[in-house]
Formats: C-alpha cells, sequence, structure tokens
C-alpha cells in the first residue's frame, strides 16, 4: 500500500520537507554572509563557541558516565580544552571570525607550497608538463596565502556565500524532486 507522497521505490519522498528547510536556511545564510559578512561570520564564530563549550561540559560528564574504553585523562584535557576555546570565542566573536581563517589561510599556504614542491619533483621525475604548471600555480597561490592571510579574510564570505546560495537553491530543487512521486 502506497501513499501520494512515499512510494517504496523512494524512502526519502517522506522527509522531502527537511531538505526544504535546510536549503531555505542555508540560502538565507549565503545572503547574509554576501551582505552582511562581518556580523554573520561573528554570528557563525559564536555558534562555533557555544558548541565547543557544550562538547568540552560533555566530555568531562563523560568520565563519569560514559564509556570506561577511554583514558579519563584524555577526556579531562578535551573537556577542559573545549571549555575554555567555547569561552574564548564567545567573548571574542570577531575575534575570532577574524583569526580563524586567518590562520587557515596560513596553514592551507603551507599546504600549498609543499603540494606544489611535490607536483615539480614529480614533474621532473616525468610525470608530464602538467604536474609542474599545477606545481607552480599552487606553490604561488601558496606563497600568496602565506605573505597575506588576510585575503582569505576578505574572499571568505563571499566563497561561503555564493556556495551557501547555490546549495540552497539545489537543496530546495532535491526537496520538490524528492517530494513529487
Amino acid at each position: 500500500m502506497t501513499t501520494a507522497s512515499y512510494t517504496p521505490r523512494d524512502p526519502m519522498s517522506k522527509y522531502w520537507w527537511v531538505y526544504l528547510l535546510q536549503g531555505v536556511a542555508t540560502l538565507i545564510l549565503g545572503g547574509f554572509l554576501l551582505f552582511k559578512p562581518g556580523p554573520t561570520l561573528a554570528f557563525m564564530a559564536t555558534l562555533l563557541g557555544i558548541y565547543w563549550l557544550f562538547s568540552g561540559l560533555f566530555s568531562i560528564i563523560s568520565i563519569f558516565v560514559g564509556d570506561r574504553d577511554r583514558h579519563w585523562a584524555w577526556m579531562l584535557a578535551i573537556g577542559i580544552l573545549g571549555i575554555l576555546a567555547g569561552l574564548l570565542v564567545i567573548a571574542n566573536p570577531y575575534l575570532t571570525a577574524i583569526l580563524a581563517p586567518t590562520i587557515l589561510a596560513i596553514i592551507v599556504g603551507i599546504l600549498g607550497i609543499v603540494m606544489g614542491a611535490v607536483g615539480l619533483v614529480h614533474a621532473f621525475r616525468g610525470a608530464g608538463w602538467s604536474q609542474g604548471v599545477w606545481g607552480l600555480i599552487s606553490i604561488v597561490l601558496g606563497l600568496v596565502l602565506l605573505f597575506n592571510p588576510l585575503i582569505a579574510l576578505q574572499i571568505l564570505p563571499w566563497v561561503l556565500g555564493i556556495c551557501g546560495i547555490i546549495g540552497g537553491a539545489v537543496l530546495i530543487v532535491i526537496s520538490f524532486r524528492i517530494r513529487s512521486p
């Protein structure tokens, strides 16, 4: 026996509205990132801080009520770090919104340089000229990020906003496709 909103071949059709809500929320967040990037990044940083705070608390609680296979000292250390990081981020959301992308840009810059060097080594060992070209591009982009990490801070809201708008629109389309049999 089947209904109009649920077919045996597509069990997700019953939950089409979850995709719709997620798509609308992602679309709205993407729009806020494009038109109000500072406050939106601070809001997202605050949510991250709240998550870390509760995660830290639950790690400490799990020492007493959780799985005995984990060593309590590690759970305590993880819990304390989570609580401290959460409180720090909640107290300074704008600073976190600036520092997190900057630190990420430095890490990605270093990785880009290393991966580019590996690409060049492979090119010189006979992997082809395309490996060398991509290696050089990776090194140049890595150096740009490493010596000017604030570029990532300027670009991140745009990239996230555009991805949010596209991703939200795709989720909305998927929700209506799942809904109709």
